[in-house]
């Protein structure tokens, strides 16, 4: 499902960053719409953390333009995103173990009613998010310590909801779970995007990639490698962009030919 007409939510236009004299990023060019699934895919060291954390504004770019909605915008630090309505949610899911789900889906932004917080509303208020998303959790007032790993990251995703983003950004969601539990996460990834929100999902696994992307943008040591429709492009064509196996046997010959012509 790709909306070729409407403007993307997101688009990254020629956007580069350095960190001292070491480029990370070259020229990015990347398009999220409304209701789509991008896949980010890469080697370890392609630039994937440094694209998602300058969208989330954690590292600034140095050169290009960040689009939102059509017009350009500055996301200098993760404030802006936020406020943009950009939702990362990082590998590490910053959960507090000690909390119960309602604790940490409303941590850093409590609701209170006459100076104290009002643990009922967050907790009707968590039931009805929980259930709109169709996770399922034994209850709201469990530790998250208890949890398992699928569950513990489809909290995660949902805390990330609160601030009715409309893009979301999911840093290998899937990574160290087991299948019911990957399971678990695609269906939610899934369900985003039929709520309408532009999705960017950062993964190793070709198998999760087919299952839930519409698109494939690839990063190669930094730079663009190909976007691919995921309904048109076989997993080895993904893979031979991911390894360089196309930069190296079809792009080097063609530039050899130019070379000739020229």
């Amino acid at each position: 499902m790709v909306h070729v007409s409407a403007a993307p939510v997101l688009a990254l236009r020629g956007v580069s960053k350095w960190f001292g004299a070491v480029q990370a990023l070259t020229d990015v060019e990347l398009e999220v719409h409304a209701g789509e699934v991008v896949a980010l895919v890469g080697d370890n060291g392609a630039g994937k953390s440094t694209l998602i954390k300058t969208i989330a504004g954690v590292h600034p770019i140095d050169d290009g333009v960040v689009e939102w909605d059509g017009r350009p915008v500055r996301i200098d630090k993760p404030h802006d995103a936020q406020e943009l309505g950009i939702a990362t949610v990082y590998q590490d899911l910053a959960l507090c173990d000690n909390l119960d789900v309602v604790g940490n889906l409303f941590l850093g932004r409590e609701l209170r009613k006459g100076g104290v917080l009002d643990e009922i509303e967050m907790e009707r208020r968590s039931h009805e998010l929980l259930t709109t998303l169709s996770i399922r959790i034994p209850s709201v007032r469990i530790p998250i310590a208890s949890l398992s790993g699928g569950q513990r990251q489809t909290v995660a995703i949902a805390r990330s909801l609160l601030g009715d983003p409309r893009l979301v950004i999911l840093d290998e969601p899937t990574a160290a779970l087991g299948v019911e539990q990957t399971a678990q996460v695609l269906d939610l990834v899934e369900r985003l995007r039929e709520r309408g929100l532009a999705t960017i999902l950062i993964s190793h696994n070709m198998a999760d990639v087919k299952a839930v992307a519409d698109r494939v943008a690839v990063l190669r040591l930094g730079r663009n490698n190909g976007v691919f429709e995921m309904s048109a492009t076989s997993q080895e064509e993904i893979v031979s962009a991911i390894t360089g196996a196309t930069d190296n046997a079809v792009t080097r010959r063609a530039a050899r030919s130019e070379e000739s012509v020229a």
